[in-house]
């Protein structure tokens, strides 16, 4: 398997690319073990000072990889390697920018949240649609969702399963940035060279102090522990098999 991560140092700067666009760059245990370790390398160097992390061939990443949560059981989820993962990145230190340009769903839509930027081409699908498949986000997308964009909105993306555009997702205080179809990446970079320019130390106990503020750690237990229960139901077994049979799911509560 080629290595689903490219990596580009920059002056003062590094692009981290989600790489594998024949899967519309959907994110599996490989490859999320894979982008931590990128990332805690280049928060380690420090000739880096910010980094930016977009995704290869028009999409970001189109959700977390199907074909792994479909024999996941409630016990799998409890022992799920991604977590280390997911935690990894959740302690950058340095800012992290997001460049956005297509489909960013699911665990994709979870992984921007955990970026300080992001900035998101305004036709960029943006979405939580985990519901369609008898699950839940499992990183932390609901605590971050209510919290950034309250309570109305929050429920309307995770219980419904909709998508909104990238010009949405500025307006509703998802995105800090939008810009033009295929300038997502562009203009990240140009932010990314602006912050290597800073102060870092200052940047990164900034950084820390507005992370703090956000920090709610029994919302994301609770959203972790209910993810894991619902790996093992009836409900999540239809609703994948019915989006790999492109047809409608029918749930029955079990």
């Amino acid at each position: 398997m080629e290595n689903p991560i490219r990596t580009e140092m920059l002056d003062g700067f590094a692009v981290v690319t989600l790489d594998r666009p024949e899967a519309r760059n959907a994110l599996n245990t490989i490859m999320l073990a894979q982008l931590a370790a990128a990332l805690v390398g280049f928060d380690r160097d420090p000739k880096i000072r910010a980094l930016v992390l977009t995704g290869a061939e028009g999409n970001f990443a189109s959700g977390a990889d199907i074909g792994e949560i479909a024999e996941k059981t409630a016990v799998d989820g409890v022992h799920d390697l991604r977590l280390h993962a997911w935690e990894a990145i959740a302690g950058i230190r340095k800012p992290l920018v997001a460049a956005v340009e297509g489909y960013c769903l699911g665990g994709g839509f979870e992984l921007t949240q955990r970026c300080d930027l992001i900035v998101a081409a305004e036709d960029a699908v943006f979405g939580q649609p985990e519901i369609r498949l008898g699950l839940i986000p499992g990183a932390g997308g609901i605590q971050r969702l209510a919290t950034s964009i309250g309570k109305p909105r929050a429920m309307r993306l995770v219980l419904t399963g909709e998508t909104i555009t990238g010009a949405q997702a500025f307006d509703w205080g998802l995105a800090s940035h939008k810009t033009a179809a295929g300038e997502a990446l562009r203009l990240a970079m140009d932010i990314a060279e602006k912050l290597a320019k800073g102060a870092p130390l200052a940047q990164q106990f900034a950084k820390q102090a507005v992370l703090a503020a956000l920090d709610k750690q029994e919302g994301f237990d609770l959203e972790r522990r209910s993810f894991e229960l619902l790996l093992s139901t009836e409900d999540k077994a239809e609703g994948i098999a019915a989006f790999r049979e492109k047809r409608r799911p029918e749930f029955k509560g079990r």
